[in-house]
């Protein structure tokens, strides 16, 4: 407890922008990914990325009242998931690639962990109700995936899966939440916040758990 209460104050902001730009990234690349399987054009690969990284910080920020947004704020951001859009079109000329889902599944996993712990955060900053604070970790963890999914006219991951996936980001955010009761300093809450759903949900796809369903 001493390793984790002792370290500078600092290393929060920084693990902060560690985890937005983790986070958005990962996020964009599946959306990435999911637009080539689909065999999108460049337009459409970049608005699956662009929806994908910034939906569900967008629909956070929204609720939270805050302005401007997170890819309005933060432009480096912008330009980054912009780079990696226009650089599908190198993989692109390669002719066609099957894109696996493990690939998908791997990046989608990624995101939610981080994005969940960020928007329990951003929640908790803001001095709003613990268990409201949670839920908005799960919004911003999973809205994205779920603007991806719409956009690329399928049911979304998190609604039809029947593997824990929402439910990943609704346990870590309580984690969040547990630790700071505890005294964990903020760096060491969202770390651990955001590295519990991420090795659930890849746990979860990996052992096929599912959870209860309305029968056929």
């Amino acid at each position: 407890m001493d390793l984790i209460t002792s370290l500078p104050a600092s290393w929060g902001h920084t693990l902060r922008v560690t985890v937005e730009v983790i986070g958005t990234v990962a996020f964009a690349l599946s959306g990435i990914l999911a637009g080539m399987r689909k065999r999108m054009d460049v337009f459409g690969i970049t608005v699956l990325g662009f929806l994908a990284a910034f939906g569900g910080g967008t629909l956070r920020d929204i609720l939270l009242d805050r302005r401007p947004f997170v890819w309005v704020s933060e432009t480096a951001l912008l330009w980054l998931v912009l780079g990696l859009c226009a650089s599908s079109m190198v993989l692109l000329r390669g002719g066609r690639r099957r894109i696996s889902d493990q690939a998908i599944q791997v990046a989608d996993a990624l995101g939610l962990g981080l994005f969940a712990a960020s928007g329990v955060q951003y929640a908790l900053v803001a001095q709003l109700p613990a268990l409201v604070a949670v839920l908005m970790g799960v919004v911003t963890g999973v809205f994205g995936g779920v603007m991806r999914d719409i956009a690329c006219n399928e049911t979304p991951t998190a609604f039809s899966d029947h593997r824990p996936y929402a439910v990943c980001a609704f346990f870590g955010g309580w984690l969040y939440v547990a630790a700071q009761w505890l005294g964990w300093s903020a760096w060491a809450s969202l770390l651990a916040s955001a590295v519990f759903p991420t090795g659930l949900r890849l746990l979860a796809v990996r052992l096929d758990w599912r959870l209860p369903g309305w029968p056929e």
